[in-house]
C-alpha cells in the first residue's frame, strides 16, 4: 500500500515563500499600508466581535454594493473572496486544466504561476524588456493552448507599468476565447495620466477580468479581503466554484468601512508621494539602480561588487526586513515597501552603513 499521491505537477510548485518579518521589527517585505486601517474600518470590524457565532452574507452582498457605489461599477459583476489571490485561483479553476497554458511576464505575481501549475496547466513566462511588461513578446507567446493572460498592472515585484493604449493593444491580439486578467493589487498608487486600471475594458468585451485587493491602500492585509470585475457570464461561473462563505463577516464589514473612508485613503497616497520619491533618491545615491516604480515599493538592484543576499541579511540583523526577489528571477537585488518616515530614514542608514563597512573592508 502506498501513500495518497496528489495530481501530476503539484510537487513540482515552488513553495509561495511571504516577506520575512521578525517580534519588534521593521518589516518592509510586503507592501503593506505605511498607514495601516482606517480607524473607521477597525471600529466596524471589532464591532463584530458580538456576533461571530453567525455566518456572513454567502453573497458579500452588502460589500458588493459598496464597492460597485464607491468605483461606479454593477454590483452584480462584482465577485469578492478571500484576498485577489482567490480570485485568482478561481480564474484558474475556471478556464485551466491540463494541456492549457497560462500566460505571464517572467517577472510576475508568483501566484499566477502557483494557480496555474494547480490546475494542471503550463505556465509560460514572456520576457520582460528593462523590467517591464512588453506586449509584443506576449503576444507572440499565444498559441492554440493559450486561455489564459495574467497581466499584473502596476507589477509586483518591479513597479513598473504600461499605459492603457497597451494593455488595449494586448487585449485585440489575443483570441476572443482567451481570458486577459487585470491584476490591479496596486492601482489607487498610480498618478500617471495614461494608466488604466481597466474597468472600462472589462464592462466592454466578455474575456476581460479586473482583480482587486484591500489589502495594500486600505491596510487591510491581515483580513485577506480581495474582488474581482468581469462580464456577469464569468462572475456566475466563479459562484458556482467558490466556497459559500468565503468572506468573513468583519472582514467585509471593515472593507465597507474602509470603501466609506477616503480621507484616508487620500491620506496614504500622499504619503506615499511624499516618500517613494524620497527612498528613490536616497537609495539611487547610494549607489543602487532602482526600477521606476509606480507602486509603494521600490526594487534596488546593488552594483556588482556588493551581494544582495549579504545587505538583507546585515538588514535582519538591525531589525529590517526587506524581501529577496531571486524567487522572480531577478539576480542582487531587494524589493523595499514604503515605510513610515522613520521606517524609511532607518533603512537608509542602515543600507549606509553596510556599504560603508563594505568599502572599509575591500
Amino acid at each position: 500500500m502506498t501513500a495518497p499521491v496528489p495530481q501530476p505537477g503539484i510537487l513540482d510548485i515552488s513553495l509561495y515563500v511571504p516577506g520575512a518579518s521578525g517580534a519588534g521589527g521593521m518589516k518592509l517585505s510586503s507592501n503593506e499600508s505605511a498607514l495601516g486601517a482606517s480607524p473607521k474600518a477597525i471600529a466596524a470590524y471589532q464591532e463584530l466581535s458580538a456576533s461571530l457565532h453567525l455566518y456572513p452574507d454567502g453573497g458579500a452582498v452588502a460589500l458588493r454594493n459598496a464597492i460597485g457605489a464607491a468605483h461606479g461599477l454593477e454590483p452584480k459583476r462584482i465577485i469578492c473572496g478571500s484576498g485577489s489571490d482567490e480570485i485568482i485561483n478561481l480564474i484558474a479553476a475556471a478556464y485551466l486544466g491540463p494541456g492549457t497554458e497560462a500566460l505571464m511576464t517572467t517577472q510576475s505575481f508568483l501566484v499566477f504561476r502557483i494557480a496555474a501549475m494547480a490546475r494542471g496547466a503550463t505556465p509560460v513566462l514572456a520576457t520582460e524588456r528593462e523590467l517591464t511588461t512588453d506586449v509584443d513578446t506576449l503576444l507572440a507567446a499565444v498559441t492554440d493552448r493559450t486561455r489564459v493572460v495574467f497581466l499584473a498592472n502596476p507589477n509586483n515585484p518591479t513597479g513598473t507599468y504600461i499605459p492603457f493604449d497597451e494593455v488595449r493593444r494586448l487585449h485585440r491580439g489575443i483570441p476572443p476565447h482567451v481570458l486577459l486578467v487585470l491584476d490591479g493589487a496596486y492601482a489607487e498608487y498610480v498618478r500617471a495620466k495614461d494608466f488604466s486600471v481597466g474597468f472600462e475594458l472589462a464592462d466592454s468585451a466578455e474575456n476581460v477580468i479586473v482583480t482587486r485587493t484591500f489589502s495594500k491602500v486600505y491596510g487591510l492585509a491581515g483580513l485577506r479581503l480581495g474582488w474581482g470585475y468581469g462580464p456577469a457570464a464569468m462572475i456566475d461561473v466563479f459562484n458556482r466554484i467558490r466556497p459559500p462563505f468565503n468572506v468573513s463577516a468583519p472582514a467585509s464589514a471593515a472593507g465597507i468601512a474602509g470603501l466609506g473612508d477616503p480621507a484616508h485613503v487620500e491620506a496614504a497616497l500622499a504619503h506615499n508621494d511624499r516618500w517613494l520619491p524620497w527612498l528613490t533618491r536616497e537609495l539611487t545615491a547610494l549607489g543602487m539602480t532602482l526600477t521606476p516604480s509606480v507602486g509603494n515599493f521600490v526594487l534596488a538592484r546593488f552594483h556588482d561588487r556588493v551581494e544582495a543576499a549579504s545587505a538583507d541579511r546585515f538588514l535582519q540583523s538591525r531589525s529590517i526586513y526587506v524581501r529577496p526577489v531571486t524567487a522572480y528571477g531577478i539576480s542582487n537585488s531587494l524589493r523595499m515597501t514604503v515605510g513610515t518616515g522613520d521606517e524609511n530614514r532607518a533603512l537608509v542608514a542602515a543600507l549606509k552603513d553596510f556599504l560603508q563597512a563594505k568599502d572599509q573592508a575591500a
